[in-house]
């Protein structure tokens, strides 16, 4: 048996798995973030180890745990979690989706002028460079204790064996990567104010990086077992859905959404703020485009206009459609990524008139979010990667109206298939088995999964969607020097 364990913004999702991939045991505990200035997103480490805890004691509540061989770790990505020369935090965790840093960004390119040839990527305030560079500009207190820094699923590492490891896709997230020869640049670290000592050993994805202490195997009911590299959260969660050789290629609908395709090579867009990343495989890398606000804008516009829920939501836009609607959302809620790179853009209604009702609200939503793929789409295919299929993953691919919707409006061909909602829990515990296993039985491990549904586009719907595209597109040049 393996365990994978995927550290969330919302919640640790643990789960153990057969030999031979079945989901015998899961559980989610749900965490909270704080947000207590603008553009502020943190967390405390010490819940994500208590979650991470309570829901392995869950599992072993559902089955013995005894026989568990090896423990893989997948979690969110970017987020800075400064330890002291005791191990200890020094302040709160700064996550994925914290905009405050927009100024460090610039100041780290400035000196150094190369660091997107370095990474591939565009500085952005979500990574994790420029979150320590404002550290050491508005926090130097703290900055002058800072020993490690580790991405959060390494945290959890730590915790569980005492080791500063990281794994190649999570890395490659930081900034600090030089992303092409997979190691640590010390011109980026040196932007910084860091070295290579405040950086955890790097090892690929299916790689073990130190065993279970002995003190947790007791607690835990387990044996001091392997814990492996693992990966990013999208880099797992393309390998629990068997997105591992290139030419494949993942649409992830979480709280953030994620197109993500692999490659045997480096490549980079970073002009359209694309991201490129090393993948959780040896030898292989992916590129990502990356929108801040996906399943989250669904959440808000039905709290905000009385849905009992999403998927209420969504029934009512599919019966009740108003293809004649004018209204059209921009769904920045938490600035945007791709193609924009911009942490100060904000959501926006336009349209709307005294019989705007709450469900074409809604439908406007729904369409936003797909016109931010459709952007994402167009940054990725620019670098002439042409992924032969797209798989649709993440708690947003649930709705088949939805997933329709986004065949339409991007204009490919869209897969679904069985454990898509499963996500990078399922990867984190198939890297923990390729790294027992050996990584050359990944295509034994990391099937590609059965067929649920393929969604084609409808030509039908074409000019519609392509029309409020247009002036989807042209809102956010019109308004962009009033954010």
């Amino acid at each position: 048996m393996y365990i994978g364990i995927d550290l969330g913004t919302s919640g640790v999702k643990s789960i153990l798995t057969s030999t031979n991939g079945e989901i015998l045991a899961s559980k989610t505990v749900s965490i909270e973030v704080s947000r207590p200035k603008h553009l502020w997103s943190e967390q405390n480490p010490s819940d994500w180890w208590d979650a991470t805890c309570t829901s392995i004691k869950a599992l072993s509540e559902q089955a013995d745990l005894s026989g568990v061989l090896a423990i893989g770790l997948a979690g969110q990505m970017h987020g800075a979690t400064l330890l002291d020369k005791n191990g200890e935090v020094l302040r709160p965790a700064i996550l994925w989706n914290d905009g405050r840093c927009d100024e460090e960004c610039k100041q780290i390119e400035e000196d150094v002028p190369n660091s997107r040839e370095i990474t591939g990527n565009i500085m952005m305030s979500g990574f994790t460079a420029p979150k320590l560079k404002w550290v050491k500009n508005h926090e130097p207190v703290v900055f002058d204790q800072v020993r490690k820094v580790l991405l959060p699923k390494d945290y959890l590492r730590f915790k569980m064996s005492g080791d500063y490891a990281s794994d190649m896709s999570d890395s490659a997230g930081t900034m600090w990567l030089d992303v092409k020869a997979r190691d640590w640049s010390d011109d980026l670290l040196a932007a910084c104010g860091l070295t290579r000592e405040h950086m955890p050993k790097l090892y690929e994805g299916t790689d073990i990086t130190g065993h279970l202490s002995a003190e947790l195997a007791e607690e835990w009911g387990m044996k001091q077992v392997p814990i492996i590299a693992g990966g990013g959260d999208n880099a797992a969660g393309a390998i629990g859905v068997g997105i591992t050789q290139a030419g494949s290629a993942m649409l992830s609908l979480g709280s953030s959404g994620v197109y993500f395709a692999v490659s045997s090579n480096f490549i980079s867009n970073p002009e359209q703020a694309l991201h490129s990343f090393c993948h959780a495989l040896p030898n292989k890398w992916h590129t990502m485009s990356v929108i801040l606000s996906a399943a989250s804008c669904l959440k808000w516009v039905a709290d905000m206009t009385g849905f009992a829920d999403v998927a209420t939501m969504i029934e009512d836009v599919q019966n009740n459609a108003d293809r004649n609607s004018k209204l059209v959302f921009l769904p920045y809620l938490s600035g945007e990524r791709t193609p924009h790179n911009n942490p100060n853009a904000t959501g926006m209604f336009f349209g709307m008139t005294h019989s705007t009702t709450r469900l074409e609200l809604a439908q406007a939503v729904l369409e936003g979010v797909g016109f931010a793929f459709a952007d994402g789409f167009d940054a990725l295919h620019d670098t002439e990667t042409a992924p032969e299929e797209i798989s649709l993953i993440g708690g947003g691919a649930r709705s088949e109206y939805w997933r329709q919707m986004l065949s339409d409006i991007t204009g490919f061909s869209l897969v679904y298939r069985q454990g898509g909602e499963v996500g990078a829990s399922l990867g984190a515990a198939r890297l923990a088995m390729l790294g027992v296993e050996g990584v050359d039985k990944v295509d034994d491990i990391c099937p590609i999964p059965e067929l649920i549904q393929r969604h084609n586009p409808n030509s039908d719907l074409k000019g519609y969607y392509e029309d409020k595209r247009k002036i989807y597109q042209e809102l956010y040049h019109r308004v962009i020097d009033l954010y």
